[in-house]
C-alpha cells in the first residue's frame, strides 16, 4: 500500500471496516458470526453489496449519488479497501462500510438472510486460462448464496468483458431456481449506475463486448 493508504488503514478502520472474526484463513469468516446492518451503518435503509470491490470507485460514486442507501464494499486485497476507505472519509460519506473477507462466507455466514437490496458484481477475475476457470466467483453454487442474502424481489447485477465469463454466468443463474432474468434479449442493457471504471475502460480498448446481466431474486 501507498503511505496514504497505511494511514488510512490505521486511522479509519474503525470507522468503517466491520471486525471480522476468522475461521481457518486470513479472509474467513467465522461461520458462527452474523452481521447487524442497521447497527453497523447506524440506521435503517436499503443495503446494497458490491462484491469485488476493488478500489472502490463505483461503490464510492454509487453512495455518493444515492445517500439514502447503504453501501457495503466486500474485498480482499486491503490496498483497495484503504482506497475506499479513504475516498469515503475525503467525500464525508457516512453511508459507505467494507469488509476484508472472502464473498463466498459474507454471502453464506455474515449477512442476514434476505437483508440485501442489491448485489453488485462487476468485472470479477475472469481466470481466463482454462485450468483456472474453476476459481472463477460465478459458478455452480454461488446463485443459491447470492439468493440466501437477497430480500425477495432483490437485484443481482453482474458486468464482465470476457465472453466466455459472460457465458457461463449466463449458465449458472439460468440453471437457479431462485432466480429469473431481469433483461429480454441476450443481454441486458449496461446498468446507468455503474461508472466507466479502469476494469471496463481497459476492456474497451482492447476491442471486447462489455456484457451486463441482471437477474432477480424469486420471493420464497
Amino acid at each position: 500500500m501507498s503511505d496514504g493508504q497505511e494511514a488510512a488503514w490505521e486511522t479509519l478502520s474503525d470507522t468503517y471496516m466491520f471486525p471480522v472474526e476468522r475461521d481457518a484463513a486470513a479472509t474467513s469468516v467465522h461461520p458462527d458470526q452474523r452481521l447487524n446492518p442497521a447497527e453497523f451503518f447506524g440506521r435503517e435503509a436499503e443495503l446494497v453489496v458490491e462484491i469485488g470491490s476493488g478500489q472502490g470507485h463505483a461503490i464510492i460514486h454509487a453512495a455518493t449519488q444515492a445517500p439514502e442507501r447503504n453501501f457495503l464494499a466486500v474485498e480482499v486485497f486491503r490496498a483497495g479497501l484503504a482506497r475506499t476507505m479513504l475516498d469515503a472519509n475525503t467525500a464525508g460519506l457516512s453511508n459507505v462500510r467494507v469488509i476484508e473477507a472472502n464473498a463466498p462466507e459474507v454471502l453464506e455466514h455474515l449477512l442476514p438472510e434476505g437483508s440485501v437490496s442489491e448485489i453488485w458484481v462487476f468485472f470479477s477475475d475472469p481466470w481466463h486460462k482454462k485450468r483456472h476457470a474453476k476459481r472463477r466467483l460465478v459458478r455452480p453454487g454461488f446463485g443459491s448464496l447470492v439468493a440466501r442474502a437477497l430480500k425477495d424481489g432483490g437485484t443481482l447485477r453482474l458486468a464482465t468483458d470476457w465472453q466466455d465469463y459472460a457465458d457461463q454466468m449466463v449458465e449458472v443463474l439460468d440453471a437457479e431456481p431462485d432466480f429469473e432474468r431481469g433483461f429480454e434479449g441476450e443481454w441486458a442493457e449496461r446498468f446507468d449506475g455503474r461508472i466507466l471504471t479502469a476494469f471496463e475502460k481497459k476492456g474497451l480498448r482492447v476491442g471486447r463486448d462489455i456484457r451486463d446481466l441482471t437477474y432477480v431474486r424469486k420471493a420464497r
